[in-house]
């Protein structure tokens, strides 16, 4: 274990939870994935991946179909958008994004109900270079589906000075109510195990690891069944961990399976790992076989809603419209989160389009509790899967002294929110680490 750096080390030098237990409620795991229905309507922002946000390549007027590039990429980390729905643009109008927070591109496309695709042709990826893999992946719109939304093709392209010997596939899901990927992996395991194949050719190791939590034993279940039937390349094995929120962080699975620790300010690359989530295997899968772009997603519409469901939704839908799919919102409900309630993002309105890192739409009762002084019990430092001291990141924030905020290694915090569902002062601290992380990042440019 890494233990706390400094004159801090004697805190709380002991063994630590880890993480915490929030309940699952997972509402929609046993509801198996619904089509959802057509939009009338789609807005698709331009930025829906993290780096250069894509470029508009049609205006007002112009005719699509499903899957025709309606956006190019913006550089080399960035990603093509496609259109979502056959139809007419109807504009182009400024929203804020989901992934940047910033106010963006975003094009309206009115459905004409017929459903019409640009024609798709799949190829086997066993005839293909790895050039022609990453060519396709790129094209494809591809961007990991977890929640970071980083373009696929810049991750299968690790620097030759870091050589990858496994790959993780995160399959935890372990966000209460989420139960995108859980569905994902009893209904289309195969295709997430030939997108770790190719994924497997295209970086060049052998050794794969399928991560999923105990508290989904079907799944397991599914998972280890499949591996022997598909005689996949390499050698490729289910890991059940013990459920404990955050699992699913890359650099706490890394070291849960491997007992790897990634440096600080580091990435799973650093230590020959690549983590990669299952619907993005499926998303893989369908742009090397298929010749499928990314155009929709299968998200878990729960919370206060009358049936909560795993609907494969199209992106630029708005949620407001699943949510009414679902039987409507409970009278009660003031809120929605995309993703869960931990790491979640609160949406300004229902009819916000759900985007390529949308696993799920969360409807619920504001509970937000008055915050109070923190006491200094020390809860949130044992919460902490990264080791860190939480309880001094307000302060210093409050009093604008951002520049000690790296001597307590605020960039190494992964937001999980277990400091903040475990704080009995209610303080928001994960809320005044992602405002410290944007300070210090500012100290670093003005350097």
């Amino acid at each position: 274990m890494t233990k706390l750096k400094g004159e801090h080390m004697s805190l709380f030098d002991k063994k630590k939870s880890q993480g915490v237990h929030p309940p699952g409620n997972k509402m929609a795991s046993g509801k198996a994935i619904e089509p959802a229905p057509l939009p009338t309507q789609v807005v698709l922002p331009l930025s829906q991946h993290i780096g250069a946000p894509a470029k508009a390549l049609v205006k007002k007027n112009d005719e699509v179909l499903v899957g025709q590039v309606i956006a190019e990429a913006g550089g080399f980390v960035s990603v093509p958008i496609h259109s979502t729905v056959s139809g007419k643009v109807k504009k182009i109008i400024q929203v804020i994004s989901a992934v940047t927070s910033r106010v963006g591109d975003a094009v309206v496309i009115e459905s004409d109900g017929k459903d019409e695709w640009v024609e798709c042709t799949g190829a086997d990826p066993n005839t293909l270079s790895k050039e022609d893999i990453l060519a396709k992946v790129k094209d494809a719109g591809l961007v990991g589906m977890g929640g970071a939304t980083f373009p696929t093709h810049v991750k299968l392209q690790p620097p030759k000075d870091k050589p990858i010997d496994s790959i993780i596939v995160n399959g935890c899901e372990c966000e209460p109510y989420i139960t995108s990927d859980q569905r994902l992996m009893l209904e289309h395991g195969e295709e997430i195990l030939r997108g770790l194949s190719i994924m497997m050719k295209v970086i060049g190791c052998q050794r794969g690891y399928i991560a999923i939590e105990d508290n989904k034993p079907d799944a397991i279940q599914a998972m280890q069944a499949l591996i022997p039937k598909l005689e996949l390349p390499g050698n490729i094995t289910v890991e059940s961990l013990k459920t404990q929120y955050p699992l699913g962080a890359e650099k706490t699975l890394l070291k849960r399976i491997l007992g790897r620790e990634v440096p600080i300010g580091g990435l799973p690359m650093d230590v020959g790992v690549v983590v990669q989530n299952v619907s993005t295997l499926k998303a893989i899968h369908d742009a090397i076989y298929l010749g499928r772009p990314l155009v929709q997603r299968v998200v878990t519409v729960s919370g206060i809603v009358k049936e909560p469901k795993n609907l494969m939704a199209r992106f630029g839908t708005s949620a407001s419209d699943l949510i009414e799919f679902c039987g409507g919102a409970l009278p009660d409900a003031d809120e929605m989160i995309f993703g869960g309630p931990m790491m979640g993002i609160a949406q300004t309105s229902f009819d916000t389009p759900i985007q390529k890192g949308t696993n799920s739409v969360l409807v619920k009762k504001n509970t937000k509790k008055k915050e109070t002084n923190c006491i200094r019990c020390g809860t949130c430092i044992n919460a902490c899967p990264m080791d860190l001291l939480p309880l001094m990141y307000p302060a210093y924030v409050k009093n604008k002294d951002y520049a000690v905020l790296n001597e307590y290694y605020i960039l190494n915090c992964v937001e999980c929110g277990s400091c903040t569902y475990d704080c009995p002062a209610n303080i928001p601290l994960v809320q005044y680490i992602k405002i410290g992380k944007a300070e210090v990042a500012k100290l670093g440019v003005d350097k």
